[in-house]
């Protein structure tokens, strides 16, 4: 009877073995690691024949010069929720399906303001000397009343008490706003290629500016300065100002002189495209060497006289912002729900046609897409190609396509602002299915300059992959695998949700000194072989990761809600410190 017992308790303990196991197994299979956040396998599985055939179709059979054309000559400068971005957004569409890629619509991202577009603008000095001046509308301002003639007159504002030395004095002025930016030598090329040395130098930590930037005293200047300047629109509104004048600030390396930058710096207001924030009195830009001599006489107490025509349309108080969006549809049963994303921003400012910014990167990305179906690619995930509007005021395209299929991170009560006068997102993330199903994001909007290498963002984990991939491009001059971050573009509203969104290091040719956002961004600063280069680095990175078996590791899973407790300061320092009367009470400063 006791073997018995032990046989029948040996069986029964197996049985609720077996049992438990089950759920446990299962258990364990439901708490599986996403091939994002796990192991990656140490050799890349690189197909040199399908590297050869890009090179081949990229470089030999580029049509990146015609996209390039079509964009900036045949449509123009493309101001978010103008005519001519309806345009872009249309034209892209049917060239993406041309091309062979499916599913190519737009996708509207929301409400983003007024429909603008500049018509003709000039002015003219008529005393003491006659003299051309050149000029640009400043985006989102009215229209003079056909041509205004009208005395001139300076207004400096350095501080509140200013104001009241105009008052009663602007009716039916034209007023030039501010000094011009000094001038300085250019003792160095505008243009610029990055040395060997340079892209070294970027594989390595990023140097410290020395004492740091402290945010509160650049945000406390810069409010000041945004609200004397919204106190003297104010005033000069009231007063029925005939015309305001502003000064082209300056390019990099000294680069501003005889250009206009156009872009929100001459906006009088942030947010002039909303019937809400309208700028009532018609405002331009022009160079600073004919604001100078202007602003020269006027400081002379020299009467001077002038004339000044801006002609502009509006089309509408509520447009929405859209986005170009375009398949080429995966294959593999298992792997054809993730997306490999490529893009860039389609719109640009005004005062130029957008060649460099940000057609440059738009066309690459359409070309890198047609490149894949020029030679027969049937990718194992879907490729998917998304060009972005609104980038320019504020990423609002990405980050509304961002927020519809992936997530959003939530803003709390009391956020504190940022640079940018938007509260800081410090809430827990919102994900949504899509989430992870997004496999990379790769974005191009640094001009027209060769790829050079990647940004990683701070992803480690993806170095040794991307330094595999580039591995055969050494001869193209793409050799730099840098950790540190780069800011301003789209990629920006991928890395925000933990999702991998890359944007590539190229030549800074001379797009900070003389093209940005200016009239010289045109066709005449691009470069054939630059973009052609840039095309297929881009087509090889969307069919490495389209192949992978494993997706790309991602950054460790965003949780800004803890922001504020980690970058609380550490308590009980000085075990001898006295507190402060008030400690302990709500806003006291912690011991």
């Amino acid at each position: 009877m006791g073997a018995l017992r032990r046989g029948v308790c040996a069986v029964t303990l197996l049985s609720t073995i077996a049992v438990t196991a089950v759920p446990v197994a299962l258990a364990q299979a439901a708490k599986k690691v996403p091939s994002y956040y796990g192991p990656q396998p140490a050799t890349e599985d690189i197909d040199l024949g399908i590297y050869a055939q890009i090179r081949t179709e990229g470089l030999s059979h580029s049509h990146v010069m015609e996209y390039i054309s079509g964009l900036s000559d045949g449509i123009g400068p493309r101001l978010t929720g103008s005519p001519n971005m309806k345009k872009a957004n249309e034209w892209t569409r049917d060239r993406l399906t041309d091309a062979g890629l499916v599913n190519a619509h737009l996708e509207d991202w929301g409400e983003f303001g007024m429909g603008w577009s500049q018509v003709n603008s000039w002015a003219r000095m008529i005393t003491p000397d006659t003299e051309p001046i050149w000029i640009q509308a400043a985006p989102w301002s009215p229209a003079t009343k056909g041509t205004v003639s009208a005395d001139a007159v300076l207004i400096e504002l350095n501080s509140e008490a200013d104001l009241a030395k105009y008052k009663g004095k602007l009716a039916g002025k034209i007023v030039l706003l501010g000094a011009p930016h000094t001038i300085v030598d250019l003792t160095d090329p505008l243009f610029h290629r990055y040395t060997e040395e340079e892209l070294k130098e970027m594989e390595g930590p990023e140097t410290p500016r020395a004492g740091g930037v402290n945010i509160a005293t650049l945000l406390a200047e810069r409010n000041r300065a945004t609200a004397l300047r919204t106190a003297a629109l104010k005033m000069m509104t009231e007063e029925g100002v005939a015309a305001i004048l502003s000064p082209s600030r300056d390019g990099g390396k000294g680069g501003g002189t005889g250009i206009i930058f156009d872009d929100n710096g001459a906006n009088l207001i942030r947010g002039a495209q909303t019937r809400a924030n309208a700028v009532m009195v018609p405002n331009a830009v022009t160079t600073v060497e004919m604001y100078g001599r202007l602003y020269r006489l006027l400081k002379a107490s020299v009467p001077v006289k002038m004339e000044v025509n801006i002609d502009v349309a509006f089309s509408g108080d509520h447009e929405h912002g859209f986005n170009t969006v375009a398949e080429i549809p995966g294959t593999d049963p298992k792997l054809k729900e993730q997306v490999v994303m490529v893009g860039g921003h389609l719109d640009s400012w005004i005062s130029g046609t957008g060649a460099t910014d940000n057609g440059a990167g738009s066309v690459v990305a359409m070309e890198a897409v047609r490149i894949l179906k020029a030679i027969g690619v049937k990718p194992k995930r879907t490729i998917r190609i998304a060009l972005w509007s609104g980038e320019e005021q504020g990423l609002f395209g990405s980050r509304g396509y961002v927020k519809q299929h992936f997530g959003e991170v939530t803003v709390l009560p009391g956020a504190p602002m940022g640079p940018t006068g938007q509260p800081v997102a410090n809430g827990p993330l919102k994900t949504t299915k899509e989430w992870e199903t997004l496999d990379a994001y790769y974005n191009l909007d640094n001009g027209t300059g060769r790829v050079r290498g990647v940004y990683t963002q701070g992803n480690f984990a993806i170095g040794p992959i991307f330094a595999q991939w580039i591995a055969p491009l050494k001869d193209l001059g793409v050799t730099t695998i840098t950790h540190r971050n780069t800011g301003g573009t789209d990629h920006l509203s991928y890395d925000a949700l933990g999702l991998p969104g890359f944007q590539y290091i190229q030549d800074p040719m001379d797009y900070e000194t003389r093209t940005h956002h200016s009239n010289m961004d045109t066709m005449e600063r691009i470069h054939a072989a630059d973009l052609q280069q840039a095309a297929v680095v881009e087509a090889i990175f969307l069919y490495n990761t389209s192949e992978r078996e494993a997706m790309m590791p991602r950054k460790p899973y965003p949780h800004p809600e803890l922001n504020k407790e980690h970058d609380a300061p550490l308590k009980n320092l000085f075990p001898t410190a006295v507190p402060a009367p008030d400690a302990g009470k709500p806003g006291a400063p912690q011991q």
